[in-house]
């Protein structure tokens, strides 16, 4: 039998594509419709199948980890994808993605689903990018409106008003970020993200979530962790972790790479305000979260 064989790397090893039939050498190379561009296209996609596909949050608080997988020396066999928080759990659930930086309120709703690395989005104080902000005290507040790019934010602030500032607010979906710009009296904003940078000169009152967690709890906080599908080898998760470690270890060089340098806040929220490392601490107060959120947004059918 006559054939050719074409070869590329994978997370399995060599993958080997064998093409041919019963003809002549002449045969299958003059003749045969798989010319090389068709045959180069079709293992491109087996290689791209076999790789994982890695999501993330694209905010200033992920750069070092995104540095690190776009940079650090190791053979990381998986495509990158950038997206808003809510949407790596999304693409997570519907098979999209195989490993994911996701809100940790998330994680009890995916199925097949773990925990890996150690390494998170967290902070032992002040965060200083998810806030509850408003131009009257935190007791006269009557509205909240949420920012819906994060269940973990949405869910810490209804553990907050019920369980350490006892206040019932009506609750509205922030759908249009122009009302942060015109702030009504006794109307609160819960803001994520880069957009805190932008408009923290509107509101007289800040209240910094992860600042009022601890002083509720004594703990540190974790806004997002990075989980995979059980499938994921473990070759992977190590190969990411490596990478993670990396790039929280060039956060310099991950501000200069991504174009921060004009912004003098970045270092400092970098290693000051972000706690990039999973320790025991932030995993006691992950499930005394995932317990307090029951509690204020127990789900539709809880058996």
């Amino acid at each position: 039998m006559q054939f050719a064989e074409f070869s590329l790397p994978s997370r399995h090893g060599k993958v080997v594509l064998f093409i041919g039939k019963k003809h002549s050498a002449n045969s299958l190379v003059g003749r045969s419709c798989l010319r090389s561009a068709i045959v180069e296209r079709i293992l491109i996609a087996v290689w791209m199948m076999m790789r994982s596909r890695i999501i993330a949050v694209s905010y200033l608080n992920t750069i070092p980890f995104i540095y690190g997988i776009e940079h650090a020396d190791v053979t990381l066999h998986a495509d990158l994808i950038l997206s808003p928080p809510r949407n790596c759990a999304v693409a997570l659930r519907a098979g999209e993605a195989d490993i994911a930086l996701i809100p940790v309120a998330a994680i009890p709703t995916i199925p097949d689903i773990r925990i890996i690395t150690p390494y998170c989005i967290g902070a032992s104080n002040s965060v200083r990018t998810v806030v509850l902000a408003s131009n009257s005290p935190i007791s006269e507040l009557h509205t909240i409106y949420l920012d819906s790019h994060s269940m973990t934010s949405v869910g810490l602030v209804r553990i907050l008003s019920s369980r350490w500032w006892q206040i019932t607010p009506e609750w509205r979906a922030m759908e249009d970020f122009s009302v942060l710009d015109d702030p009504q009296d006794r109307t609160g904003y819960l803001m994520i993200g880069d957009k805190v940078f932008t408009h923290e000169d509107n509101f007289r009152y800040y209240y910094d979530l992860a600042d009022q967690w601890r002083e509720m709890t004594g703990l540190s906080f974790v806004f997002a962790a990075w989980v995979a599908r059980r499938s994921v080898p473990e070759e992977t998760i190590n190969e990411l972790s490596s990478a993670l470690g990396y790039g929280v270890e060039h956060i310099s060089q991950a501000i200069s790479c991504y174009h921060y340098d004009d912004r003098p806040y970045a270092y400092d929220y970098l290693t000051r305000n972000i706690d990039y490392h999973f320790d025991e601490e932030k995993h006691r107060a992950l499930k005394l979260y995932w317990t307090e959120k029951m509690k204020v947004d127990p789900p539709i059918n809880p058996g």
